[in-house]
């Protein structure tokens, strides 16, 4: 009697000690459904680490968006109602606050080179052009030579000229040839040279009163500081510091800007390198200079020997 009790307790507890056992199917879904969770959370991650790592650019693409890009640019620029009375007040506002912070020189500056004629009127071919040129120089550059900062530095333009057409909307500017009664020298005028789209007959297509923030130094700017950081030689470094320097002063002397213009575009860029460098993670001048294609490889069909 005592001992069958013994072993009948000692039965039960051997089978309340022991787990149940889980079916096998679904021990596989479980597994499978942990499983799928974990590969959906690592396939995002890693979409968005592919998303914001450096790559090599595709020339035909780069083509397209930076023509795209820029007729956009244009075309909302120009669409900013130009609010000719609001523009002329901004103008006399700012004119009356650099000359309360002893700045208010541009006057001076732009009767000074406009009495050099060869000086001025290269001056006005200078700020037609170069503003393109060398933007789209160093763009090429940086395609060939530092394929994996190309698409970093790309996007410190994009958004340095992004946040730009804001501040037209929101800013409607006057330039300094424009004000009234301060005799400032409109030089494409004075001289008939072509060098503003804002003078002579071509002045209908542009906006005339989006002069803050002046995108001549954001973009100049940028091409300076992308030569000085990306350069190996001497001499080009020197050029790229000096590029935007001869560029502000190009500005205040053909009367198309002030001072204070510059400073706004200068805002702009550090807008544009904080975007840049939220999206990668890093300066783009301390990215890798050079990435893996990550293109697919057409393997080349060799004919078989007979």
């Amino acid at each position: 009697m005592g001992e069958s009790t013994v072993k009948t307790q000692e039965g039960l507890r051997g089978r309340t000690a022991t787990p149940s056992p889980i079916p096998e199917e679904e021990a596989v879904a479980g597994a499978a459904t942990e499983a799928g969770a974990s590969t959906e959370a690592t396939g995002d991650r890693t979409l968005l680490q592919r998303l914001r790592a450096p790559r090599r650019p595709r020339i035909r693409f780069e083509i397209l968006l930076i023509a795209v890009s820029y007729w956009t640019y244009s075309l909302i620029r120009n669409a900013v109602p130009e609010q000719k009375a609001k523009a002329l007040r901004n103008a006399d506002w700012i004119w009356d606050a650099e000359k309360t912070l002893g700045i208010a020189v541009e006057q001076t500056i732009n009767h000074a080179m406009n009495s050099v004629t060869w000086l001025i009127v290269g001056m006005n071919y200078y700020y037609a052009t170069l503003h393109f040129i060398v933007t789209i120089g160093v763009l090429i550059w940086l395609f060939r030579r530092h394929p994996g900062r190309y698409a970093a530095a790309r996007l410190v333009l994009f958004a340095t000229t992004a946040v730009a057409l804001l501040g037209y909307y929101l800013y409607p500017l006057a330039p300094p040839r424009l004000m009234n009664g301060q005799h400032f020298i409109d030089t494409v005028l004075r001289h008939e040279t072509w060098g503003s789209m804002a003078s002579g007959d071509l002045k209908h297509m542009s906006n005339q009163y989006a002069a803050m923030p002046s995108m001549h130094i954001g973009w100049s700017l940028w091409c300076g500081l992308t030569i000085f950081a990306l350069a190996s030689a001497p001499w080009a470094k020197i050029l790229g510091l000096l590029y935007p320097t001869v560029t502000l002063l190009v500005i205040v002397a053909t009367a198309n800007h002030f001072w204070l213009d510059a400073v706004g575009g200068m805002i702009c860029l550090a807008f544009g390198i904080a975007v840049s460098y939220a999206w990668y993670g890093s300066p783009p001048y301390r990215l890798p200079r050079h990435v893996d294609d990550d293109r697919p490889r057409r393997q080349r069909r060799r004919p078989q020997p007979a």
